[in-house]
């Protein structure tokens, strides 16, 4: 079998969630492939790509963003794979003569309309054009042979919706895990400290982290993302006595090191598409305190601790049981085990049984 991996979402500087998504899984499944003697090449579309990904065959076609995309399988074609794995659904598929496998990673802008700030005012535009109605997502996933979702959480909207007549599988996101030799600490060496990483969006909800944080004055919220002065503000005066850390970004060695001595991560988003942060924080054996959504069920289980997405008092409650060392330490191992449960190696292994079965097909 000859695979394509589609890797033109890769950045050139530093990973984002489906840059990342993709470098990991394509570094993973290149032995799994070869150990069956299948052939796998990458497409990119700017050689700078390689830098963030592994030693492969590649082959440099046009960018998802050339007005070229409609018809890229002409250029796909001419390689001759037997299919094609893309990270997203926009991949052009008019004449392709390969088995196509595209990948659905959340629904959350449905919901949640609003465009990432960072995006220029036409980019804006089109994603909120693209998000008040079915139909285009409906149409480009009615062009591939099987559909990818990220989670079973995921897999189940794309049924409720009826997005699509074709198979759907789920090949689980995961998270990088920390180096070998990061101290994972007890917990008598954590400090009443409380971590969130994501962004400041509407739907991230971190108003009411806020709000619980002042209702615990012994502890510290450090929110690591950039944020912009006017969300900073807003924040600010939402609760003026919480003790509130602004990092406005964070390297991965710092991020790490607050988990380490972290009581918890905290997240009180209304909607996700996966929960890396989560699967970071128990890797490092830090309990997770997150709202009460299914996403967040399925990625921490019977490990995390759950509350109102609307109730500051249960966030509070839920992370003052955790001052009990005893129960600290074991939510802490629960974490642990539940963190085992994703990992990019066997996310590859789902995927190349995934491209098995529908080559097969």
């Amino acid at each position: 079998m000859k695979i394509a991996f589609d890797c033109r979402y890769v950045r050139t500087d530093h990973h984002d969630g489906i840059s990342r998504f993709s470098a990991r899984l394509v570094e993973q499944l290149a032995p799994l492939a070869a150990q069956r003697g299948d052939e796998l090449i990458m497409l990119i579309s700017d050689e700078k790509q390689l830098g963030m990904l592994p030693e492969l065959s590649y082959e440099l076609i046009s960018s998802p963003t050339s007005p070229r995309e409609p018809f890229v399988a002409t250029q796909i074609n001419k390689l001759s794979p037997d299919i094609v794995f893309s990270p997203m659904q926009t991949i052009g598929a008019r004449g392709r003569r390969y088995k196509l496998v595209l990948t659905v990673h959340d629904l959350i802008y449905y919901s949640h309309p609003t465009p990432p700030r960072q995006f220029s005012w036409p980019i804006r535009l089109m994603w909120r054009l693209y998000h008040t109605a079915w139909w285009p997502q409906k149409m480009l996933l009615a062009h591939s042979d099987a559909v990818v979702a990220v989670s079973e959480t995921t897999k189940k909207l794309i049924h409720d919706h009826k997005l699509t007549t074709k198979p759907v599988f789920v090949v689980h996101n995961a998270a990088d895990q920390p180096q070998s030799d990061i101290v994972v600490n007890p917990a008598a060496s954590r400090i009443k400290s409380l971590v969130y990483m994501g962004s400041f969006m509407p739907y991230k909800n971190v108003e009411t982290l806020v709000k619980a944080v002042a209702l615990l004055p012994d502890f510290t919220l450090h929110l690591t993302s950039q944020i912009s002065e006017q969300d900073r503000q807003r924040l600010s005066a939402l609760a003026p006595e919480a003790k509130i850390h602004f990092h406005n970004g964070t390297t991965d060695e710092d991020y790490f090191d607050l988990l380490t001595h972290a009581t918890a991560l905290v997240s009180a988003s209304k909607d996700e598409g996966f929960g890396i942060p989560l699967v970071e924080a128990m890797s490092l054996g830090t309990p997770v305190v997150v709202s009460d959504i299914p996403i967040f069920h399925e990625i921490g289980g019977e490990a995390a601790l759950f509350a109102n997405v609307k109730d500051p008092q249960a966030f509070a409650d839920a992370i003052t049981s955790l001052t009990h060392e005893a129960t600290w330490t074991e939510v802490s191992e629960l974490c642990k085990k539940q963190a085992s449960l994703f990992s990019w190696k066997k996310s590859a292994a789902d995927l190349l049984d995934v491209l098995v079965k529908v080559s097969r097909s």
